[in-house]
């Protein structure tokens, strides 16, 4: 029985992160997020938040774009920390390579999380956004690595940035810690 049981462990590999909690806070969002990780559809992406998180990157880093009806951004780990100059946000990634893009049929529904990216598609590094609303064109022009799965009131209740470009005016809210789990 024991020789099955190590067999089958060794034939499952390594445990892939399924999912992300995000505890944020600010003047608009206190509260706890909870996220399925879509390690099936984006694996490379998936394993590059997860390892960030993992490492604390995360951690204290504000949401600098947000657009009312549309989505929150987030996850500039170099540019984006709490106390750090806020017009430098958002320009940012992490030390980690760029990513090519993991385009899928899942469409940008409420709650679903999606990887930033400059205008190369496969620019995509450690910036994420949490849409609010469906975002149709969206689909199949950016990756989707998840879904937020509870609290999406936390999500709602985000600072809201100002202008087209939704920058966020005095103290964004951040994520105070973003937790891997399984």
């Amino acid at each position: 029985m024991y020789k099955l049981a190590a067999a089958f462990v060794l034939l499952a590999g390594p445990a892939l992160a399924t999912g992300l909690e995000i505890e944020i806070e600010g003047e608009g969002a206190n509260g706890t997020v909870t996220v399925d990780l879509f390690d099936d559809i984006a694996p490379k992406h998936v394993e590059q938040i997860s390892a960030l998180a993992a490492d604390g990157q995360y951690d204290g880093v504000v949401f600098h774009r947000v657009i009312d009806g549309f989505m929150a951004q987030t996850g500039d780990v170099e540019h984006g920390r709490v106390g750090g100059d806020m017009r430098r946000a958002g320009t940012g990634g992490s030390d980690r390579p760029d990513l090519p893009a993991e385009f899928s049929d899942y469409n940008f529904d409420r709650g679903v999380i999606g990887m930033a990216r400059a205008q190369d598609p496969d620019s995509a590094n450690s910036q994420f956004f949490i849409m609010f609303e469906p975002g149709p064109f969206l689909n199949g022009q950016y990756t989707v690595v998840g879904q937020v799965t509870d609290g999406m009131d936390v999500v709602d209740a985000i600072k809201r940035g100002e202008g087209p470009n939704g920058a966020v005016i005095g103290q964004p809210d951040a994520m105070k810690k973003v937790t891997v789990t399984e």
